[in-house]
């Protein structure tokens, strides 16, 4: 993609390159045009670079170049590419969602407890099958962050196998009140590491569907284990 923005404080050639030179080291950065005597800087990257970023390569915001979006919207593009970092999850979502309600729909509404199981059975098979793909690369990526993993390396391994034996105990209903211990338990584990590393702002790939796509740890991950432990720790108490 390409934008062109308004960039202010170019006063000569050498500005002109420096600013030019700053701006390229960006990863996903492609190409730079910029001139003072439009006050213009056309930029083309791989993926949407945010105003923010681009004005700590530019010095700061006590920098003397300024740079602000000219012709497009900042807000829709930032939109577009959250939804296109994340759009894996969103898809994974939207099908097991799409599955749960059809299964549950039973007498003309919707069986809660059916679609929350089914839900959880489609969430733990599909995240599990992910790290199957490269476990070792998986287990690697997950003992950056989460607190158990940290300290016992083989964990990593271990998990990716509860997952699948959750995914496939509440696919056929076994045992729901100790499968749903062992859920509420585990993903209750697993969230404290992810809290710390997105409140700490650590920029860490998050290992959920493995080592497949390069996903950021984000609020994201935080929502996909809170849906697990609220999920489980509500049918307990339908139970």
């Amino acid at each position: 993609m390409t934008h062109t923005y308004q960039l202010t404080g170019m006063t000569c050639g050498g500005c002109e390159n420096k600013v030019k030179s700053n701006l390229l080291v960006l990863p996903d950065v492609t190409s730079v045009e910029v001139s003072k005597d439009t006050n213009s800087a056309t930029i083309s990257m791989d993926k949407h670079i945010g105003l923010d970023t681009l004005q700590q390569a530019l010095g700061g915001a006590d920098s003397k170049y300024q740079i602000s979006a000219a012709h497009h919207s900042e807000a829709l593009e930032e939109a577009k590419s959250w939804a296109e970092t994340y759009k894996p999850i969103l898809l994974i979502f939207g099908y097991v969602t799409a599955i749960s309600l059809v299964v549950s729909w039973q007498n003309d509404a919707i069986n809660f407890m059916v679609f929350m199981r089914i839900f959880m059975a489609g969430f733990f098979l599909t995240f599990s099958f992910f790290k199957m793909l490269n476990l070792k690369a998986f287990a690697e990526s997950y003992a950056m962050y989460d607190i158990v993993a940290k300290k016992f390396s083989a964990w990593g391994f271990i998990y990716a196998f509860i997952e699948l034996g959750l995914g496939l105990s509440f696919a056929l209903n076994l045992s729901p009140v100790v499968v749903n211990w062992v859920t509420l338990i585990v993903m209750t584990v697993s969230i404290l590491g992810v809290l710390e590393s997105v409140l700490n702002k650590k920029k860490i790939q998050c290992a959920c569907l493995g080592a497949v796509f390069n996903l950021p740890m984000s609020t994201v991950t935080i929502v996909e284990d809170a849906i697990m432990i609220a999920m489980s720790a509500a049918m307990l108490v339908l139970m």
